[in-house]
């Protein structure tokens, strides 16, 4: 049996006294994820642990490629190959689209597939902006972005923390066209969601997470097919595709 991409096992986090994740186990190996839940349930402080930004105080164990990451500071866990898109985007309002992607390829090695031009090609939309600043983008543009900006790092695994966050649905509908065009490329995904219907057309496996915990491993089939589980655990309506 192949080693996992990525590998969490017995992971806990706290911020001071708070214990925000609880024992939080699971892999990514072949295909990809969607970690889903309400506001509030400790996704955002997972992803954040993963990349070694955040929360102060972590235990357990994170492998990525079978090399340990709690410990690791978060520039070396980016070298290793995984990217982060995060929640709000956090892009520099005075900085054009041109210098985000520019300074984000300067600290790299030059040795990836990824260019700012790739990056243009594609988001045809970026390349029309390219000399407008973060604070000038539409919501959709921004999120773009934060991707292409993600992606010039060349990573093997792209962890996204509420891509489709204040997104008109046509846009919603492009993102997710493009995601599944660089999963078939080879590009690892780590999706966390809110948006059940975003997070079930783009990952079969469904983990649900609950006050810090993974509270249920589901399918986006068995998700999607039963309105009992997505009341009692999302506490939302139904969603059709």
């Amino acid at each position: 049996m192949s080693e996992p991409l990525l590998a969490v096992e017995g992971l806990n986090a706290f911020y001071g006294p708070s214990h925000a994740l609880r024992d939080v186990s699971f892999e990514i190996g072949d295909e990809p994820i969607a970690i889903i839940g309400r506001n509030g349930m400790g996704k955002t402080t997972l992803c954040a642990t993963i990349i070694g930004i955040s929360p102060p105080r972590a235990t357990g164990s994170i492998r990525f490629r079978g090399r340990e990451l709690v410990g690791r500071p978060s520039y070396k866990i980016a070298r290793l190959g995984i990217g982060y898109v995060p929640q709000g985007r956090r892009l520099f309002p005075s900085l054009s689209v041109d210098e985000h992607l520019r300074i984000v390829e300067a600290r790299g090695n030059g040795a990836g597939r990824w260019t700012p031009k790739r990056v243009y090609e594609l988001f045809p939309g970026l390349a029309v902006r390219k000399q407008h600043g973060g604070a000038q983008l539409s919501g959709g543009e921004q999120q773009m972005l934060a991707i292409g900006r993600a992606l010039l790092t060349n990573p093997s695994l792209l962890i996204m923390d509420e891509p489709s966050e204040g997104l008109a649905p046509a846009i919603i509908e492009a993102l997710i066209e493009t995601f599944r065009a660089l999963e078939q490329e080879g590009l690892r995904i780590l999706l966390i969601e809110q948006n059940l219907a975003v997070a079930t057309s783009l990952a079969e496996r469904q983990l649900i997470m609950i006050g810090g915990e993974i509270a249920a491993e589901t399918t986006a089939s068995d998700l999607v097919a039963s309105p009992d589980l997505q009341r009692r655990y999302l506490g939302v309506e139904p969603v059709k595709h």
